[in-house]
């Protein structure tokens, strides 16, 4: 559970970054793969299976993608995320910026989006309770939404 709460905050952090980057609305297609190399309970070196989505992204999404990322209710004081988001930067085609999240457990991060013509990758390193953990995610635009 607590794995998917940090993934949760990777995409909202991720969602703030492509909302300011002007993403470009269509179908999309997003892999990703999160490694968790010194996670107690799990065998060193330990990566979770590639995830493949399909998403459309309407012109409404693209404008705030971090309304489509669920939230876990409850959490943290007064059913809040207690995350922020700071040092954003974009220079050139590249965004970066922190993550900071205060509770309910204490996670650290930072990140790096690339962004091409119709495509991006990004890559997040958080510190958690749990250990360290690398995302890294590659999107695509593959053409227009089915109707």
């Amino acid at each position: 559970m607590k794995t998917v709460s940090v993934i949760a905050l990777a995409m909202l952090a991720t969602a703030a970054v492509i909302a300011q980057s002007g993403m470009r609305p269509g179908q999309w297609e997003t892999t990703t793969q999160m490694q968790m190399p010194n996670v107690p309970n799990l065998p060193a070196g330990f990566q979770m299976p590639v995830q493949k989505n399909t998403v459309c992204i309407t012109p409404e999404l693209a404008k705030d993608p971090a309304s489509a990322v669920p939230r876990q209710t409850g959490r943290g004081r007064g059913g809040k995320d207690d995350c922020k988001v700071t040092d954003y930067k974009m220079t050139g085609n590249t965004a970066t910026w922190s993550l900071a999240c205060t509770s309910p457990d204490k996670v650290t991060g930072t990140g790096e989006m690339t962004f091409g013509d119709d495509s991006y990758t990004n890559t997040m390193k958080m510190v958690t309770a749990q250990g360290e953990m690398t995302m890294k995610t590659t999107g695509k635009r593959i053409g227009d939404c089915p109707k």
